[in-house]
Formats: structure tokens, C-alpha cells, sequence
């Protein structure tokens, strides 16, 4: 375990000493206060029932504390009412553009009629760089001009979802801090439409995280918790650099589940969210 190499080899005891060290090396993986602070109780609790006092014994435990908060909710996709749609939000810089392209493939891959929303009309050259995904998924888009109303281009999108028996329609939106009210007012008037467009479709609301953000992106995540209905978290630029740890905190503070994390710049690099692996990689 690459994060906790240096604790298990300063430790020959596990003891409160070695436990506060631990939740200390938690809080700087971007677990947060609050969710190392569970973990660790946790912890100490099983090492004083099971008498634990080895290094193997002690990692499996804590392995197994994180995987718990990590598979709490449904992490497939719900889209099966035709059309469903999957709404992608996030703050500018994460990638949600991106991931949403990747979706995209992955939906037409796996048979689905698609069809591109391009609502973020905001962001100067946004509709443009959906475009060429659009090109590379094979899929059709619905777009206006820099400046348009975005949920008249989702108002837009929905009618031509519907009048072309598209599967799944997913929309991009504008890249909006979690202080930026008016943006927040524009997601929320985005979700009223789809809901008197389309009543009792499935819909997905996926929250693109940047891995590198640390605590700064469970505050996006709790903000947006107050505009939208999350369903899922998409964690990108999970690299060899990026700890990830935020994630972590998001789904027990929360209670989102992760759906998909993105490894890298490649179509394929938009992967489904598997608990135990990340678990692994991040300790």
C-alpha cells in the first residue's frame, strides 16, 4: 500500500499513536475531516474486537471500512425509457465535454440511438468541441449559436429526440462554479424543462469531479446536491498523480455513488467504477 508504506514502517504497534497517524495520512489523500474521522473510529473498533495487530490484518480491515462507503447506491446507468436522458454538470476545466463524448460512444457501442445536446452556450467554442465528438460517436446533435438560451436547446434537443426514437439524449451544460447563482438558476430552468417535456423518463444527472480538485470538490458536489437530483459521480483525471480521495468523501457525505472514473485521454479510458480496484490503487 504506496500511501501507507511510510506508517505501517514507523509503527510496530497498532495503537492510538499509529491510528492518529493514519487519520492524519487520511486527511491529506483528500478523504476529508469527517470521513477519515469515521474511518478510523471504525477501525480502531474492529482492531480491539478481532485483536488485530498485524500490518496485513490492520490493511484488509481498512480496505474493507472504504470499499463499504464506496459501494453504497446503484452504480449503473438507468436509461431505459426511450428517450432517457443523462445530464452532465460540473464546474469549468473538469471535463465534462469530454466525458460526455465518451459516453456517448460507450452508449452507441452497446447499441443505443444517441443523440447530442450541446447546452452548454456559454463557454465560447463549447458547441464546437461537442461537434467533433458528435463526429467520432457517430451521432447527431442539437445546438444554437453562443449566447442561446440553454434550455431552449434542450427544449429543442427533446423534440428531436422524440420525433427520431432516440434511446438516450445526453446534455452538456455550462461549466458553473457552485457560487455562480445564476448558472445554478440556468441548471435548475435546464431540469423543469426535461421534467414538462419528458414526465417520468429515466434520467441520469452525472457530476463530472476533477481527481485533483481535493475538498473544494465535495463543496461543488454538495452545492449542486441543492440544485439537481445527483445520480451519479463521473471522477476524471484519475492518474498516476491524482489521489482521488475525494471521491471518497463525496459518497459517504453524500451518499452519490461513483459510476465512472476517467483514467485518460483515450475514448476508452471513460471506465465503470469498480470499488475494490480503486481501493487498491488509492492506498
Amino acid at each position: 500500500m504506496g500511501l501507507f508504506n511510510k506508517i505501517f514502517g514507523a509503527f510496530k504497534r497498532i495503537d492510538d499513536e499509529f491510528l492518529d497517524e493514519l487519520e492524519e495520512t487520511l486527511i491529506l489523500a483528500d478523504i476529508g475531516v469527517n470521513t477519515s474521522t469515521e474511518i478510523v473510529e471504525k477501525l480502531r473498533k474492529i482492531c480491539s474486537k478481532e485483536k488485530l495487530k498485524d500490518e496485513n490484518t490492520v490493511t484488509e480491515a481498512l480496505k474493507g471500512i472504504i470499499i463499504e462507503i464506496l459501494e453504497r447506491g446503484d452504480k449503473t446507468l438507468k436509461l431505459e425509457s426511450k428517450p432517457s436522458v443523462a445530464l452532465i454538470v460540473g464546474v469549468n476545466g473538469v471535463g465534462k465535454t469530454t466525458t460526455l463524448g465518451k459516453l456517448a460512444l460507450r452508449l452507441r457501442n452497446q447499441g443505443k440511438q444517441v443523440l447530442l445536446c450541446a447546452g452548454d452556450t456559454f463557454r465560447a467554442a463549447a458547441a464546437e468541441q461537442l461537434t467533433i465528438w458528435a463526429e467520432r460517436a457517430q451521432t447527431q446533435i442539437i445546438k444554437q449559436g453562443e449566447g442561446a438560451d440553454a434550455a431552449a436547446v434542450v427544449f429543442d434537443a427533446v423534440s428531436a429526440a422524440k420525433a427520431r426514437g432516440t434511446d438516450v439524449l445526453l446534455c452538456d451544460t455550462a461549466g458553473r462554479l457552485h457560487n455562480k447563482t445564476n448558472l445554478l438558476n440556468e441548471l435548475s430552468k435546464i431540469s423543469r424543462v426535461l421534467d414538462r417535456e419528458l414526465p417520468g423518463h429515466d434520467r441520469e444527472t452525472l457530476l463530472v469531479i476533477d481527481a485533483t480538485t481535493g475538498q473544494n470538490g465535495l463543496e461543488q458536489a454538495k452545492k449542486f446536491c441543492e440544485t439537481v437530483e445527483l445520480t451519479g459521480v463521473a471522477l476524471t483525471k484519475l492518474d498516476g498523480t491524482a489521489k482521488g480521495g475525494i471521491v471518497i468523501a463525496v459518497a459517504d457525505t453524500l451518499g452519490v455513488p461513483v459510476k465512472f472514473i476517467g483514467v485518460g485521454e483515450k475514448v476508452e479510458d471513460l471506465k465503470p467504477f469498480d470499488p475494490k480496484a480503486f481501493v487498491e490503487e488509492i492506498l
